[in-house]
C-alpha cells in the first residue's frame, strides 16, 4: 500500500497536502527577527492551550501549527473544528513586555489587520474584520465567518491564536454562515504560502506597535483597523456581559480599541467586551 493509498495517512487528501517544515522555518527563522521557533504537530486539542501550558520561560516569537484541532477553543468557550489540513491552526507567543498593560488589549485587532493584509497578498481574497476578532470573506455575495483570533494572557505574555478556513468546500461548512479562502475564490489555497504571508504581515504590525509603545494611533494601527472594519457603519446588536443587549449603529473604534455605538437616544456608548451581531450583513444577511 502506497502512502496515498493509506486511509489515516497524512497524504490520504492530495488537495490538502501536509506542511513542509523545514521550509516554513528556513522562510521565517531568520537572525533578528521575530519568530524564533515554529513546530508543527500532526494533530492537538488546542494550540493556544498548549502554548499557554508552557508559557513560564517560554521565547518569545515561538509558534505553534496544528494540521488538525480536536478542541478549538474561540471566544465564549465556542469550539472551532475543521478537517485536518483544511485550515490554518496556529498559536504564537508574544511578551511585549515595555508596551503598557492597558495598550494589550490591542494586540487581538492587530492580528486581525496582520492576517487581512496578509491574505490579501497570499491570496487576493479581501477579508474583513467583524469587531473584536473574526475574520470574514464574501461567498456568493453574502458576508461568511472564515476564520476567528484569540488572545489570552499567559506566563509574561499573550498567546494569540487563530483558526482559519482555507479549502474547506461547501458540505463541510459547520454552518451556513461559515465559509473559506477557497469558496471566497482565492487565487491560491497553499497554506504554507498563506501562513508565512500572515506571519510575516503579524512581524510588521507588530513591530510598528511596539515601537510606538502600543499607541494604536501613531503607529497606525487605529486608522487600519477601522479602514478594514466591517462592522463600521452597521446597525448591530452587542450582547454584554450580565445578559444586558444594546442596539446601535457602529461609529468608530476609540483609542482603546473599543467598538463605539450610537444608540437610538443619541448616545454614544463604548463596548469593550461582548458578541456582535451584524444586523444589516452584505445581501441582508445576519453574521
Amino acid at each position: 500500500m502506497t502512502p496515498s493509498d493509506a486511509p489515516h495517512s497524512r497524504w490520504s487528501d492530495l488537495d490538502r497536502p501536509p506542511l513542509n517544515v523545514p521550509a516554513l522555518r528556513r522562510g521565517l527563522l531568520r537572525p533578528g527577527a521575530l519568530w524564533t521557533a515554529l513546530d508543527v504537530v500532526e494533530s492537538t486539542g488546542s494550540t493556544n492551550s498548549d502554548l499557554a501550558l508552557r508559557a513560564e520561560g517560554l521565547a518569545e516569537g515561538t509558534v505553534l501549527v496544528a494540521e488538525e484541532q480536536t478542541r478549538g477553543r474561540g471566544r465564549l468557550d465556542r469550539t472551532w473544528t475543521a478537517p485536518a489540513r483544511s485550515g490554518l491552526f496556529f498559536s504564537v507567543y508574544l511578551t511585549p513586555g515595555d508596551v503598557p498593560v492597558e495598550r494589550w488589549g490591542w494586540l487581538p485587532l492587530l492580528t486581525g489587520v496582520a492576517a487581512a493584509t496578509g491574505l490579501a497578498r497570499a491570496a487576493g481574497v479581501d477579508t474583513g474584520l467583524k469587531w473584536p476578532n473574526d475574520l470574514l470573506v464574501t461567498v456568493g455575495g453574502e458576508e461568511r465567518k472564515a476564520g476567528g483570533i484569540l488572545a489570552e494572557r499567559a506566563g509574561d505574555g499573550v498567546v494569540i491564536g487563530m483558526g482559519l478556513n482555507v479549502t474547506l468546500r461547501a458540505d463541510e461548512l459547520p454552518a451556513p454562515t461559515a465559509g473559506s479562502l477557497a469558496l471566497a475564490g482565492a487565487v491560491s489555497t497553499d497554506r504554507e504560502t498563506l501562513l508565512r504571508g500572515v506571519l510575516r504581515s503579524l512581524e510588521h504590525w507588530y513591530g510598528r506597535w511596539r515601537e510606538a509603545d502600543g499607541d494604536a494611533a501613531a503607529s497606525g494601527l487605529q486608522e487600519a483597523y477601522a479602514a478594514g472594519c466591517a462592522t463600521l457603519g452597521r446597525t448591530v446588536r452587542a450582547q454584554l456581559p450580565g445578559e444586558r443587549t444594546l442596539v446601535g449603529e457602529a461609529v468608530a473604534i476609540d483609542g482603546d480599541g473599543r467598538l463605539l455605538l450610537s444608540t437610538p437616544d443619541g448616545l454614544r456608548e463604548p463596548v469593550s467586551a461582548g458578541d456582535i451581531v451584524h444586523l444589516r450583513g452584505v445581501g441582508g444577511g445576519l453574521v
